[in-house]
C-alpha cells in the first residue's frame, strides 16, 4: 500500500479531489510529513494502467476537438459561398457584406486572445461548447434576418442588426483554435505523443480544410436541389449546435477522471521542492497548476517572437488566399481563375502534415524545417514576381500547389504543436495552465498583424503593379523567418551540455 497525499487538480468543472500515491512523487522532510491534508484516498495505480487510460480516450479527444474546429470553419466558410444570393436575393450591398468581414475579423482576432485565457482559467469544455453554440445561434439569427427581411423593412435597422450578430460571431468562433489545441495537448502528452507530436496536430488540423470543403459542396447541394439559399446557412447552424451538445461530455484534462500524466508528476515534484523549505508551521496545499498570465506567457522563450512571425507568414497566406483569383482574373477567365486559385487551398492541407512528420523526422527541430520552408517559398515568390503573368496555366497549377504546402504548413503547424512546444517549457511546465494562452497569443496576434498588412496589397498594385505585391510578401516572409532565426541557429547547434532528449520532449 503506498501512502498517498491529498492532491487537488485544477478541475475543468467543480473541483475535484485527486489523491496521487506517494510512490510518484519527490520524498519529502519527514519533519514536514503532516502538512499535507490527508482528505481523500486513490487505490495505487501503476504507470502503465495510467498510460493505458490516457491512450483510450486520446481518439475520443481528437475526434471531438476536431469536429469542433471542423463546425467552426464549416459555419464560418457558408456565409461566403451565399455571397451573391445575399446581394442579389435578400438586397444587402456590397457595403455591408465587406463591413461583415472586417467585423468578423477584427473580433475574431481579439477573440483568440481572450479565449485562449478563458480555456486556461474556465472549464475548457464549456468554453468550447458555448463557442459552438453561440456560432449555432449567431447564424440562425441571420438566418431569421432573412425570412423576416429585416433589410427591407428598414435599412439602417437591418444593417445594425446583421453587424451586431456578426460581431459576437467571431468572437464565438475563435474558441475553438486555442481551447482546441489546449485540450489537445492535454491528452497527448505521453512520451510517444510528444515524439509524433508534430504529425498528430498535422493530422488534427485539416480539420479547417474540411469544414471550407464541406461548406462548398453543402452549399453546391442546397442550390442544386434547388432549395432556397438561406439553407446552406441554416444547416452548419444546426450542426453546430448538435455537436455542441456532444463537446459537453467531453473530458478535458485526464486529471479530471484521475490519470496520472508527467504533468501531475511535475507539479507534485515542484510542490515537494517548496514543501522541503517552509518552516514549521507552514504549509502549502495543491490546488492545482494556476492559468498564466499574459505577461508571463509573453515571457517564455520564443513566444513574442513566433507571435509575430506568425503574423507575417499569416500575411502571406490572406493575401494569396483572397486576392489570388483577382489576380488571375486579368489574365483568365472567372470560371478558369477560380480553379487556378483554388490549387492553393488544395495545397495547404498536406502542409501541415508535412511539416509536422518532417520536424518528428528531425528530432522535433521545427523551426528550422519552418526556415526551409519559408526560404523555398521566397524562391516561388521571386519567380511569380518576375514571370506570374506570363506563365502557362499547367505550371501555375503546379507552382501554386507547392505554394500552398510552403505557407500552409508552417500556419498550421505554429498554432498546434509549436503551441504546445512552447508552453511545455520547463519554467512553466507543471506550473501553469499556459497552453490555451500561448495559442491564442500567437494566433491572434498573427490575425492582427495579417488584418493591417493586408490594407497595403490594393494601394501597392494601383501604384506600382503586381510585381510590388510579390516582393512585399517575400519582405514579410523574409522578417518573419528572421524573427525565428535564433531558434533555428539554436536547433541545429545546440548547447555542448544538453543531451540530446530535452529537444524531443519539450522541443522550446
Amino acid at each position: 500500500d503506498h501512502p498517498i497525499i491529498a492532491v487537488h487538480p485544477k478541475s475543468v468543472g467543480p473541483h475535484r479531489h485527486t489523491s496521487i500515491p506517494r510512490s510518484i512523487l519527490v520524498p519529502r522532510s519527514s519533519k514536514h510529513g503532516t502538512m499535507a491534508s490527508e482528505t481523500t484516498s486513490l487505490v495505487g495505480k501503476s504507470e502503465n494502467e495510467h498510460l493505458k487510460r490516457l491512450k483510450a480516450y486520446q481518439w475520443w479527444a481528437f475526434f471531438v476537438t476536431f469536429g469542433g474546429y471542423f463546425m467552426a470553419h464549416f459555419s464560418r466558410k457558408c456565409y461566403s459561398t451565399v455571397k451573391q444570393q445575399l446581394q442579389n436575393e435578400a438586397g444587402y450591398s456590397s457595403l455591408i457584406l465587406s463591413a461583415m468581414d472586417t467585423t468578423f475579423m477584427a473580433t475574431y482576432a481579439v477573440g483568440n486572445i481572450v479565449s485562449g485565457k478563458l480555456g486556461d482559467t474556465l472549464n475548457p469544455t464549456t468554453v468550447l461548447a458555448i463557442g459552438l453554440f453561440g456560432s449555432g445561434a449567431c447564424l440562425f439569427l441571420i438566418n431569421v434576418s432573412l425570412w423576416f427581411d429585416f433589410v427591407g423593412f428598414s435599412e439602417q435597422l437591418g444593417n445594425f442588426f446583421i453587424l451586431a450578430v456578426y460581431f459576437m460571431f467571431g468572437f464565438f468562433q475563435s474558441t475553438g483554435g486555442p481551447v482546441g489545441t489546449a485540450v489537445m495537448g492535454n491528452w497527448y502528452c505521453d512520451k510517444d505523443s510528444v515524439k509524433n507530436r508534430g504529425l498528430i496536430f498535422g493530422l488534427w488540423t485539416c480539420h479547417q480544410y474540411c469544414g471550407d470543403i464541406t461548406a462548398a459542396l453543402c452549399t453546391a447541394w442546397v442550390l442544386g436541389m434547388g432549395l432556397t439559399y438561406w439553407w446552406a446557412l441554416l444547416i452548419p447552424s444546426l450542426t453546430n449546435l448538435g455537436w455542441g451538445f456532444l463537446t459537453m461530455r467531453l473530458i478535458a484534462d485526464p486529471a479530471d477522471v484521475g490519470i496520472i500524466t508527467d504533468e501531475v508528476r511535475i507539479r507534485m515534484a515542484k510542490l515537494e521542492a517548496a514543501r522541503a523549505n517552509l518552516k514549521d508551521g507552514e504549509t502549502i496545499e495543491d490546488e492545482g497548476p494556476k492559468p498564466i498570465s499574459y505577461s508571463a506567457a509573453i515571457r517564455i522563450p520564443m513566444v513574442a517572437q513566433y507571435a509575430v512571425a506568425f503574423g507575417f507568414f499569416k500575411l502571406t497566406n490572406y493575401v494569396l488566399f483572397f486576392w489570388l483569383p483577382y489576380f488571375l482574373g486579368k489574365n483568365f477567365d472567372p470560371v478558369t481563375a477560380n480553379l487556378i486559385a483554388a490549387c492553393y487551398s488544395v495545397g495547404m492541407m498536406p502542409g501541415g502534415i508535412i511539416v509536422g512528420f518532417a520536424s518528428d523526422l528531425f528530432g522535433g527541430r521545427r523551426a528550422s524545417v519552418i526556415g526551409v520552408f519559408m526560404v523555398c517559398l521566397i524562391i516561388f515568390l521571386s519567380i511569380f514576381a518576375v514571370c506570374s503573368e506570363t506563365l502557362h496555366p499547367v505550371p501555375l497549377l503546379v507552382m501554386l500547389c507547392i505554394m500552398g504546402i510552403l505557407v500552409g504548413g508552417p500556419n498550421n503547424i505554429i498554432t498546434s504543436a509549436v503551441a504546445a512546444d512552447l508552453a511545455s517549457h520547463p519554467s512553466v511546465r507543471g506550473s501553469n495552465k499556459s497552453l490555451g494562452t500561448v495559442t491564442g497569443l500567437i494566433n491572434g496576434t498573427g490575425s492582427i498583424t495579417a488584418s493591417i498588412g493586408l490594407l497595403a496589397v490594393g494601394p501597392l498594385q494601383d501604384s506600382f503593379g503586381w510585381g510590388s505585391v510579390w516582393v512585399f510578401l517575400i519582405g514579410c516572409t523574409a522578417c518573419g523567418t528572421l524573427l525565428m532565426a535564433p531558434k533555428i541557429y539554436e536547433e541545429l547547434f545546440p548547447k555542448a551540455e544538453d543531451d540530446g532528449t530535452e529537444m524531443e520532449s519539450t522541443n522550446v
